[in-house]
């Protein structure tokens, strides 16, 4: 019965994403007519060869992954203790409260919340005023899109805490060890999966994201920027396509990496 239930739902969601996957991939290897737009559709290997040989695209590509590594790191930084808080120091009243406080953010839309920090970071905003000079550019961006994720890894960590034995903290007091050797050798292993969980969101979302590019940004180009440039100002569709195509090897990449360390099944 379940699996009658399941199974349309999940043929149509195989379809619809390796669908179009299928179509993306295809068209990356067609080309459009530089006067009219219009798609040509002839096998070419141009804008594969475009993208490898090309030195901008490699460093737009290369500075979109090390965004997104930079917002991973940051989101893990802030998560710990915040959720280490929440699942083990906090009471269960409060603990409901912060729940509520960390997805309360998710409840706004992304524009709200982009443009906010954009006022955040302009000349005449709060952080100015306080001698915080960073404008729009890279350090803006990442604090955006850091802010916009960390619910995404706060979450699966403070799950990850609330499975780890109080008794396992005790006994490595008990032992002698120091709070530093605990949280490296104790805390971290045993919530490790829980941040692996946690950075395949906040990795991929900003991996792919380009509106906060675009509101605080600046000068800062990314891939995802590039795509919508490629669609919406050069109307080269195979381009655009070719170049979407980077991010998703990149994040097929980091899931055999994350799977390569065995964190996925100790969930």
């Amino acid at each position: 019965m379940t699996l009658a239930l399941l199974t349309p739902p999940m043929l149509w969601l195989g379809v619809a994403y390796l669908g179009a996957l299928a179509a993306l991939l295809l068209t990356a290897f067609w080309t459009a007519d530089e006067y009219t737009g219009a798609i040509v559709r002839t096998f070419t290997l141009d804008n594969i060869t475009s993208l490898l040989t090309d030195g901008v695209y490699r460093t737009v590509a290369l500075r979109t992954v090390g965004v997104a590594l930079l917002v991973t790191v940051v989101d893990v930084v802030l998560a710990l203790p915040i959720a280490f808080f929440m699942a083990k120091i906090a009471t269960a009243r409060w603990q409901r409260v912060l729940v509520i406080a960390v997805l309360m953010p998710l409840w706004a839309s992304y524009l709200v919340k982009a443009y906010a920090w954009r006022a955040m970071l302009s000349e005449s905003g709060p952080l100015a005023s306080l001698g915080i000079h960073l404008g729009y550019g890279l350090s803006g961006l990442v604090i955006t899109l850091a802010y916009l994720w960390l619910p995404y890894m706060i979450l699966p960590v403070c799950a990850g805490f609330q499975r780890l034995p109080g008794s396992l903290l005790e006994a490595s007091a008990d032992l002698g060890a120091s709070t530093a050797t605990t949280f490296r050798r104790v805390i971290v292993p045993t919530v490790f999966p829980s941040i692996v969980a946690g950075s395949i969101f906040t990795f991929s979302l900003s991996l792919g994201d380009y509106v906060a590019v675009k509101i605080v940004g600046g000068p800062t180009q990314v891939l995802g920027g590039v795509v919508y440039q490629s669609v919406g100002t050069a109307n080269d569709l195979p381009f655009a396509a070719a170049l979407a195509f980077v991010p998703a090897v990149v994040m097929l990449v980091y899931l055999w990496a994350v799977r390569r360390t065995g964190a996925l099944e100790s969930l």
